[in-house]
């Protein structure tokens, strides 16, 4: 089953994503600027925003990080109907701590909140807080059991467990979630271990950026596995940066002129590479191809004439892509070129294909 196509935003948690010396884009990871930004995302009909979770900026320390929890619990009172996605990294919270505080979100969203488990690239943001950088596999055990408990706490459950890292006895959150059985939660990684955790434990798995006949191979993989008796399938998202233009040589003179501008920030790029852990699937996905953005940016092919861009779109679809979680610079100018131009196009391509099909079957009919 093809769930129905949803297009939401990341959040500028710490500034631009495709360059940092772009003067269409000055650096703002600002409350202030997010805030807008979502407000103006939901105006504009987009149906969910990620906000990612750094504690210190993982591009260059000295720049500003917005920090992830507070800002989404402030937008799910603003909002009104924007899904509200939050990363977590399960070292920098204890999860009966998060489960509250997720089940607090959710309840002021009014059921529009969810958790997007992530098991941290970026050394020193544990190493210098004192935590601590397990191994990559160890990480990931950390993290199943992590959302394990964190699972059953969001569902009301008066929960006792005992085991490698947590015991919690008798534990029990109220008020539980007011509308629905819990928030949804999202995994990402694309290593064995992530694949492994998303199929046991998510609801959605993020999918990073990098062409169709790749995307399809993961979701394969990953849907075939065994999900128990009472889950629903897994829903599939992937993350891409969009350059959408009239015309497909004004995309490329686009995307030309970011990835110019991007190769101003090679020191600021060397630090990442340096402080990331070499087994992380992602970075080895995005070293692939010459690209801008985060989380394999351009690598999804979402760059051409607003025609080819809706057409790339249906074809994720029909592989499985329920969300497209998307990035764009400058942000609020190409967001909104992208709902005004791209999403109706999309939203006709699914009606024709649609009434197609029911005209197909009358006749054979």
């Amino acid at each position: 089953m093809t769930h129905p196509l949803r297009f939401g935003i990341w959040a500028l948690v710490h500034g631009p994503r495709a360059a940092h010396q772009d003067p269409e884009e000055p650096y703002d990871a600002s409350w202030e600027r997010n805030r807008d930004l979502v407000l103006a995302a939901e105006a504009l009909g987009y149906d969910s925003t990620l906000v990612a979770q750094h504690t210190i900026n993982p591009h260059q320390e000295d720049l500003d990080q917005l920090e992830a929890w507070s800002a989404a619990a402030a937008l799910a009172a603003l909002t009104s109907r924007i899904e509200i996605i939050t990363a977590i990294k399960p070292y920098l919270y204890h999860p009966v701590v998060l489960a509250k505080m997720a089940l607090g979100i959710e309840n002021i969203s009014r059921g529009r909140f969810a958790i997007n488990l992530v098991n941290a690239w970026n050394r020193p943001e544990l190493e210098r807080a004192g935590i601590g950088f397990a191994e990559h596999d160890e990480r990931y055990a950390y993290g199943r059991e992590w959302i394990t408990v964190v699972s059953r706490l969001l569902q009301g459950e008066r929960l006792t467990h005992k085991g490698r890292y947590f015991d919690v006895q008798g534990y029990a959150l109220r008020p539980k979630d007011l509308y629905r059985a819990r928030p949804r939660i999202y995994v990402g990684g694309e290593s064995e271990p992530a694949r492994a955790l998303v199929a046991d434990h998510g609801d959605v798995w993020f999918i990073n950026g990098q062409p169709r006949d790749d995307v399809a191979s993961l979701i394969r993989d990953v849907a075939a596995r065994p999900r128990g008796a009472i889950a629903p399938p897994l829903r599939f998202g992937l993350s891409a940066f969009v350059i959408a233009r009239p015309t497909a040589e004004e995309a490329d003179a686009a995307h030309q002129r970011l990835l110019r501008l991007a190769e101003k920030d090679a020191p600021m790029k060397a630090i990442q590479k340096q402080n990331t852990d070499p087994k992380v699937v992602m970075m080895q996905t995005m070293q692939k191809s010459a690209r801008v953005g985060s989380n394999g940016g351009t690598a999804a092919g979402l760059v051409g004439s607003y025609e080819e861009v809706a057409d790339r779109i249906i074809d994720f679809h029909a592989a499985g892509i329920e969300l497209f979680m998307l990035q764009f610079q400058p942000f609020e100018a190409e967001m909104k070129r992208f709902a005004e131009e791209v999403i109706p196009r999309v939203r006709q391509r699914q009606h024709d294909r649609g009434a197609t099909k029911i005209d197909s079957g009358r006749r054979v009919g």
